[in-house]
């Protein structure tokens, strides 16, 4: 039996067996979670501003976080916390460490040139690309505006 709905139909059809999205309460697992990791931050930030100039230790943060993040996704770990968390882990640098990590382990049975080496950056390298991008084009605007101030 072929049936054939008209858009409007299929979309009627469509929304009243779609499960509802709890949105309330994954946007407060997001909050509570990325906030997390940004306390986890604030809290290395502040023993080591003491120890070094404050633009160093926000460096070392952003290291430590990325390496963690790393480390997390190689074990397994991070991508447990991101089915609960959802844009919680996104957000914050760890996200951003996670989607470099995770095609390259999604790859190392094909060797580390043509596995890991060239799938590292397959998700991170257009954010890259456009975020440099961005960047130089945000830069040179700055540069034309200071010849006329």
């Amino acid at each position: 039996m072929d049936r054939h709905f008209s858009p409007p139909d299929y979309r009627e059809r469509v929304r009243r067996r779609a499960a509802a999205t709890p949105v309330v309460k994954n946007a407060a697992r997001a909050f509570l979670v990325g906030g997390a990791i940004c306390a986890v931050g604030q809290g290395l930030y502040i023993p080591l501003a003491r120890l070094t100039d404050p633009r160093q230790a926000s460096v070392w943060v952003t290291v430590i976080l990325i390496f963690a993040a790393a480390a997390l996704t190689g074990l397994g770990l991070f991508d447990r916390l991101a089915r609960h968390a959802g844009a919680g882990t996104l957000l914050p640098v760890t996200g951003f460490a996670n989607s470099v990590v995770s095609p390259a382990l999604d790859s190392r049975s094909e060797g580390l040139v043509l596995g890991v080496g060239a799938k590292i950056f397959s998700i991170a390298g257009p954010v890259i690309l456009y975020a440099t991008l961005a960047g130089s084009l945000y830069g040179l605007a700055l540069w034309v505006a200071s010849l006329f101030a």
